[in-house]
């Protein structure tokens, strides 16, 4: 390397150090500068043109003015509430969306009787149409002018207006009758064309009995199908219940324990979706229900309606029965394998029971009197029964006379025992038949007193409420299994129900005789009675009454019956006349020894014949 190319490499070497260290200065002078900037706008003022500024904010205010205008008006408004009411309900809705937001029952209180029942109240609750509009515009999104009208009948109405420009228009018209629950609602299209449209339905129901378990226990979920089939489902704590459906659906209703909320559409809803779930926070909620269905539309040329109803109001049986599309089937009064008992309670114990309150308001002595009414209907075969005991404890010396010559041969002691019966006209199983006409109806008043919203509130003795337990001593402290099979109180009229078992089961072993061979009969009359004590502990006390009531009529109609009806000498003579007599067997045993007969013949083995 010559002298020439040393210096120009130590020219270029210079002339980079040089172009680093000055980009370096500059950078750091740039960073100084821009500190400098912002420091002095933090700390200094903007200077303010009073003739100016006022101008550029009337543009700004002009410009957002001339853009609404471009805009559909129901785009644009301010939420409002308006009240539709008559003599029972009174139905808030929000003026964004045109929905009901709250619901308020006249005639009905909270537990306690002091606030006022509602069965939704707050922006959980809506019903949200999507319109043929804007891509699927939503009601909820729209803002509606509302319009109210009263009609010469006293049927109240708000037809929500929502102008969408270009003549296009939606109005949703809710009309109340003067003096009914069920609330008429139509969806009016305009400009609009469509078959149908998809709606959304969210209810959260409050929280208005005196527990809050029990009510979601009695929370439940009915559909009706349009070929009059119906199901439903209970909504249970911590689990979220779905149901689908394509068939063309009636009504959805959302059933609490006394009340409930229904939509129904003559024509049938579609690809109904249902989502129920009582997982909430909020101890005010009992549980939600949102339901998806599509609405067919009705009309023709430039406007469509989709019309329905939406019952608001009680579980009343009279009052849901009357509107004939079977919403009274939502009120529990025997289902499963015992739905057999709701045709009794429908046919039998349900029209005396109207027409006993159609004159007496007290509804305890109402109970009293069907449970007599119903022990005088009986009262002929509890007679049967009672005389079949008395003939067996009269032929019990005899028993025991063949149980001790037979010993511990149990099928040669049942033959001997059915035929000494037989000779002396006794029937075993006549003691059965009382206890099987009276069990369907025990069961019957089972369903329907805890259903019954008649006994919601009516007090009686010490018991507050008859539609819930009658508490005489409570606590808080959670005590293990006692707590969760028993519960947190002691109902009196449930220790008087177990204490009323045992006594007439007590009464009864005295009076009938007892199989020693069957130890386990011996014991279940009493060990059931202190079973049931835990079940019915948290049951109303309108039923728990009446299985007082009963028993105690039981323990007076056994004594009357034994003491003036039942002559056990005379009953032991007509026994001994019947001896002397050939016996006759009954039809039920002439076909027995038929049968028997038959069977025996085609057992004869036929002698064979040797063919040649």
């Amino acid at each position: 390397m010559d002298r020439n190319q040393v210096i120009g490499f130590a020219l270029l070497a210079a002339l980079l150090i040089g172009y680093i260290s000055y980009n370096q200065y500059e950078q750091k002078k740039l960073e100084l500068q821009k500190k400098s900037d912002s420091t002095s706008v933090a700390h200094t003022r903007p200077k303010i043109d009073s003739i100016t500024a006022p101008a550029t904010a009337a543009i700004n205010d002009s410009a957002t003015e001339a853009l609404k205008k471009l805009q559909p008006p129901a785009f644009n408004g301010t939420a409002q509430t308006v009240t539709l009411e008559n003599a029972r309900v009174a139905i808030q809705f929000n003026t964004k969306g045109a929905s009901p937001v709250s619901a308020a029952l006249k005639e009905y209180k909270t537990y306690g009787g002091k606030d006022q029942l509602y069965l939704f109240n707050g922006t959980g609750n809506y019903l949200n149409t999507i319109l043929p509009y804007d891509n699927g515009r939503a009601t909820n999104t729209l803002y509606f002018t509302p319009t109210t009208k009263t009609e010469a009948d006293g049927s109240k109405s708000i037809n929500f207006a929502g102008d969408l420009g270009n003549g296009k228009r939606v109005d949703i018209i809710y009309t109340l009758p003067a003096n009914e629950y069920m609330m008429h609602c139509n969806i009016v299209l305009t400009g609009m064309p469509a078959q149908n449209v998809k709606m959304a339905w969210q209810t959260q129901a409050l929280h208005t009995e005196r527990d809050i378990a029990t009510e979601r226990l009695n929370t439940q979920v009915y559909y009706h199908f349009k070929d009059d089939d119906n199901d439903y489902f209970t909504v249970r704590n911590n689990e979220e219940k779905t149901f689908h459906s394509d068939n063309a659906t009636k009504w959805v209703g959302f059933r609490k324990q006394y009340f409930t909320s229904a939509i129904i559409n003559d024509d049938g809803f579609s690809k109904v979706d249902i989502k129920a779930t009582a997982k909430t926070e909020d101890s005010s909620i009992v549980a939600t229900n949102f339901t998806e269905f599509i609405t067919p539309l009705k009309g023709a040329g430039n406007v469509s309606t989709a019309s329905f109803r939406w019952y608001l109001g009680p579980n009343d049986y009279n009052t849901l029965k009357s509107y004939k599309i079977g919403l009274d089937e939502m009120i529990p009064l025997g289902y499963g394998i015992m739905s057999f008992v709701k045709y009794i309670n429908k046919g039998i114990l349900i029209p005396i029971f109207y027409f006993l309150s159609s004159f007496i308001s007290n509804y305890a002595i109402i109970i009293m009197l069907m449970t007599i009414f119903i022990r005088l209907i009986t009262s002929f075969f509890t007679y049967k029964s009672y005389l079949s005991s008395a003939k067996m404890r009269i032929l019990k010396p005899e028993l025991d006379e063949l149980r001790a010559k037979i010993g511990d041969d149990q099928q040669k002691m049942g033959v001997e025992q059915m035929k000494l019966y037989r000779e002396a006209g006794v029937n075993p199983l006549g003691g059965c038949l009382p206890m099987l006409i009276q069990l369907p109806i025990l069961l019957s008043m089972y369903y329907m007193f805890p259903s019954f919203i008649e006994f919601r509130q009516k007090s009686f003795l010490w018991a507050h409420d008859l539609s819930t337990y009658d508490s005489i001593f409570s606590w808080t402290t959670n005590i293990p299994l006692l707590s969760s099979v028993y519960g947190n109180h002691i109902s009196l009229f449930t220790l008087m129900m177990t204490a009323s078992s045992l006594f007439l089961a007590i009464y009864n072993r005295n009076m009938t005789p007892q199989d020693p061979n069957n130890p386990m009969m011996k014991y279940m009359p009493y060990v059931f009675p202190v079973i049931l004590m835990g079940v019915f502990n948290k049951m109303a006390a309108a039923l728990t009454f009446y299985y007082t009531f009963s028993n105690l009529l039981s323990i007076a109609q056994q004594f009357l019956i034994q003491k003036f009806f039942i002559n056990e000498k005379a009953i032991h003579a007509q026994i001994q006349a019947n001896r002397s007599k050939p016996p006759v067997a009954s039809k039920w045993q002439q076909k027995l020894q038929e049968m028997q007969s038959a069977q025996a013949d085609r057992g004869k083995v036929q002698p064979r014949t040797n063919k040649k």
